[in-house]
């Protein structure tokens, strides 16, 4: 494209500029993502592990979980924890009178065996409850339907230019907000609650030991059901935008989608020419059916129809052929090269026509009708 320009004093030249119409392009195709996905892109999109899906939504629910078990449960860990601690310290002194000082290291062993043991059926429950709320997260967000594609190793993750610009991507900085937002989040949830309670921490140096930890247990337990419940507050925010973002990045454009339906339904100029094969390869068995007909009813000039009746094949006459216009006078012209009689009734060849099928038997109501025509054929070709 080229624009003529001229200078602004009083001795001008003109001149030309060329310039390329596709910069002023929505995109780089000129092309506008303004379509809904399909249901095929998003399936594809889905066997890739693309779906909206929020980590956070897990997270929250996991944490939720986490305190309210140690909410039920407080009390009987505590003892099982004092009673871990009193059985190892009880048996120092034993130890220690019955081996002189000099601690056996399979006996060290067993006693921290023990107590592993003891501790991992403790924390059991929480990792078991922690997976099951995070599977019921994920089914109920993006269904089940497991894929090991993301797992494949693909060498553009290792290169650096792609790294690069993953770093400094707008879903990064959009996490980076996030991650920031959260600790605004949580610090202010953590200061009023504190801020709220800090005359029990003075008293921590006042109480047994017992009555500290149940206080501490009790401040951490609260301030974590208060910290959860407001993670989820930020997770549902972040399940939205996931959803909205997921959608507008599956978006497609209109050339997208005609290219996908041809992919996936053929091309409309393929299906359009085994349908025009397909009428071809019908109109040759109809014509080829003409010879064989008893009768052909006419219009006489836009329709034609090929009548034949054989009381062994069939409990009514058939309509072998049948075509209006050009089509009919071709019917017409096959009947008279093989003499198949011709009758002129316009009101029964309209009928028959439009309501009749290649191949199907004549209805009830016309019966009477076809049967005079038949007749009226059987006479003058003296056939009882």
């Amino acid at each position: 494209m080229y624009t003529v320009c001229r200078r602004a004093d009083a001795e001008y030249k003109p001149f030309l500029i060329e310039y390329n119409l596709q910069f002023f392009a929505e995109d780089a195709n000129g092309a506008e993502k303004s379509e809904q996905p399909t249901a095929k892109k998003l399936e594809d999109a889905r066997k890739d592990g693309q779906v909206a899906k929020s980590q956070e939504v897990a997270t929250a629910f996991s944490l939720l979980s986490l305190f309210l078990i140690l909410r039920i449960a407080y009390s009987l860990m505590g003892s099982i924890f004092t009673n871990i601690f009193a059985r190892v310290y009880d048996n120092i002194p034993l130890v220690a009178r019955t081996y002189e000082g000099r601690l056996p290291v399979a006996h060290i062993t067993n006693i921290i065996h023990n107590a592993m043991l003891t501790l991992l059926l403790l924390c059991a429950p929480f990792f078991i409850v922690g997976f099951i709320v995070a599977f019921i997260c994920d089914f109920i967000q993006v269904g089940y339907k497991p894929t090991t594609k993301p797992l494949q190793p693909k060498l553009s993750k290792l290169n650096p230019v792609s790294g690069m610009k993953k770093i400094f991507s707008a879903r990064k900085l959009f996490e980076l907000a996030k991650s920031i937002l959260k600790l605004i989040v949580m610090g202010f949830v953590i200061y009023s609650f504190f801020s709220k309670r800090n005359d029990y921490l003075f008293l921590l140096y006042d109480m047994p030991l017992s009555q500290a930890i149940g206080l501490m247990g009790n401040l951490i337990i609260d301030l974590g059901l208060r910290v959860a419940i407001a993670y989820m507050i930020i997770a549902f925010a972040d399940f939205i935008y996931q959803k909205r973002k997921f959608t507008k990045d599956m978006m497609m454009t209109k050339q997208e989608v005609k290219d996908e339906f041809k992919n996936s339904e053929g091309s409309p100029e393929v299906k359009s020419a085994q349908k025009r094969r397909m009428m071809e390869a019908s109109r040759r068995r109809m014509m080829q059916s003409v010879p064989q007909a008893d009768v052909v009813i006419t219009n006489p000039t836009h329709y034609a129809v090929a009548i034949k009746y054989d009381a062994e094949e069939a409990d009514a006459p058939i309509v072998v052929a049948k075509g209006a216009d050009f089509m009919a006078q071709k019917i017409k012209e096959l009947a008279k090269e093989n003499n198949v009689e011709i009758v002129e009734n316009k009101p029964l060849a309209r009928m028959l026509y439009a309501n009749v099928e290649v191949g199907e038997l004549v209805p009830p109501e016309l019966y009477k009708a076809v049967a005079e025509v038949l007749a009226y054929v059987y006479h003058l070709k003296g056939k009882a």
